[in-house]
């Protein structure tokens, strides 16, 4: 059956999940996760753990993600808002294809001048034969999400329509000062200042 079709994977190693503080729901002590790797390899753990937190309490999403499914991000995305997740993310590596809607979902969010964010329109394959009628209304539908999902996008980060698809058409590495020239990222240097976690932290 046809599926949202990602970029050649960079990332060989299996994906992590780390998580710290995830029973404390404390404004003062936000809880800590990560998301690394293929997001969709993990996703009954990463959709797992944001349900254990308490509603409405403020965490950190650390990115390192090449991405994965379209629906893996798009739940995860989901989740955040729905629950009302006060969510700080950071991008300490990469943060691309469908990783960038639950980054986008973060209600502050950071980028580092290292990190790098591949935007790009979705994609779809079939690892089976499937009938022409078939493949047909998989092309259809996934026709409808791609711009319902740029309508997220847009409104998440926010960012201009037109802003947007020049990133994504046909697809475009971004980098993090130019994220934050957009207004929708903070650019911080964790290798110059005195204390990169407080400026996270107190987000």
């Amino acid at each position: 059956m046809p599926k949202p079709a990602e970029q050649p994977r960079r990332i060989t190693s299996s994906p992590a999940i780390l998580g710290h503080g995830m029973d404390k729901g404390s404004d003062r002590q936000p809880w800590e996760m990560a998301l690394c790797g293929d997001l969709t390899d993990r996703q009954g753990d990463l959709l797992g753990q944001l349900t254990e937190v308490k509603p409405g309490s403020r965490g950190i999403l650390y990115f390192d993600s090449c991405g994965g499914s379209v629906y893996t991000g798009l739940a995860l995305a989901t989740l955040i808002r729905t629950r009302g997740l006060k969510t700080t993310g950071v991008v300490i590596g990469e943060c691309s294809s469908a990783a960038l809607l639950p980054f986008a979902a973060c209600h502050r969010r950071f980028v580092t001048p290292q990190c790098t964010l591949l935007f790009h329109p979705m994609r779809w394959q079939s690892e089976e034969d499937v009938r022409l009628e078939e493949a047909t209304e998989w092309a259809r539908h996934f026709k409808l999400l791609e711009a319902e999902l740029d309508q997220v996008l847009s409104s998440l980060f926010p960012l201009p329509m037109d802003a947007l698809h020049e990133w994504t058409r046909p697809g475009r590495f971004v980098s993090g000062p130019e994220l934050s020239a957009a207004g929708v990222a903070q650019l911080f240097n964790p290798f110059d200042i005195t204390d990169p976690w407080k400026t996270i932290r107190s987000a």
